[in-house]
């Protein structure tokens, strides 16, 4: 077999993810009849086909899907080592993190605190849903990924998922929302509107639970994804919330919001996940390998 030429495996790629010979041309602004004739080289080289014409489109056969593997990964090696010299060479190193939106800023700020301020250490912070900050993690875009919800995983995964601490659940309110006889979890979740993580999170979906066995209606007062608007929501005294102390940490420590109960049979998780890399960012086993009060370790 010939020496695999990167350039053909670069076009192969752009044709792979275009799914045409027409716009993977447009796009690397070369002609159609050029990249036509470098993947028929690629295609002679690997000595298998890597495109089934289906209608206008082309789909990967199951050696081009092999191909387009390997192809990901030589490229995302390639752009590894370009980013890690590149930080080497420089003064100051950058650690781009990504934050679930839904995420406690509290607990995103007690992660970082080791690097927050240092002179040598930029820190680029981008929020949004799990599934685009994992693409993000993929391409290399994002060095880790801050979340509760633990993506799934399999024996084929590039996913590492650092378990970093574990939280216990309450219900908070304002010092007017307490009475003085000390109620139950149920009492208040059946009494108090509530204030609470839209269903999609992973905290709503323990406490719908607990909820249902309990026996109680509740009367939901907002619903919010974002948990700095929970905080605003229970200090304005719209209802009370669910949700782990540490969000509310500042105002319970001022007194403006107090735990009216501990809800024992809820915990939420908070995860880093990195992605299996030949180049990892030095920076992130300052912050994964540091001791904590929950666990940091790889599952």
């Amino acid at each position: 077999m010939a020496p695999l030429n990167l350039h053909h495996l670069r076009l192969f790629r752009a044709v792979a993810r275009d799914g045409t010979l027409t716009g993977a041309a447009r796009s690397l602004n070369i002609s159609q009849s050029a990249v036509s004739t470098q993947i028929k080289s690629l295609e002679a080289s690997l000595g298998h086909a890597l495109f089934d014409r289906v209608g206008r489109n082309l789909a990967l056969t199951e050696a081009g899907r092999i191909a387009l593997d390997h192809a990901d990964e030589i490229f995302s090696t390639a752009e590894d080592l370009s980013a890690v010299l590149k930080a080497a060479g420089g003064p100051r190193r950058a650690l781009r993190v990504g934050a679930l939106a839904t995420l406690s800023r509290n607990f995103q700020i007690a992660f970082l605190r080791p690097l927050v301020g240092r002179a040598d250490v930029e820190i680029v912070l981008r929020s949004g849903a799990q599934d685009t900050l994992l693409r993000a993690l993929e391409a290399t875009s994002l060095d880790v990924v801050l979340t509760n919800l633990v993506p799934a995983r399999d024996a084929a995964s590039p996913y590492l998922v650092h378990r970093l601490d574990e939280q216990p659940v309450s219900i908070v309110g304002t010092p007017a929302r307490r009475s003085g006889e000390g109620e139950t979890p149920r009492q208040l979740l059946a009494t108090h509107p509530l204030v609470l993580p839209t269903p999609e999170t992973a905290l709503r979906a323990g406490l719908d639970g607990l909820i249902e066995r309990l026996g109680v209606l509740p009367r939901i007062a907002a619903e919010a994804d974002d948990m700095a608007m929970l905080r605003l929501l229970v200090r304005e005294d719209v209802g009370i919330a669910v949700l782990p102390p540490i969000v509310v940490r500042d105002e319970l420590a001022a007194g403006q919001l107090v735990e009216l109960a501990r809800l024992d049979e809820i915990t939420e998780v908070f995860s880093a996940v990195t992605k299996r890399r030949k180049f990892p960012n030095p920076l992130l086993s300052e912050l994964l390998d540091r001791p904590r009060d929950g666990t940091a370790h790889p599952v």
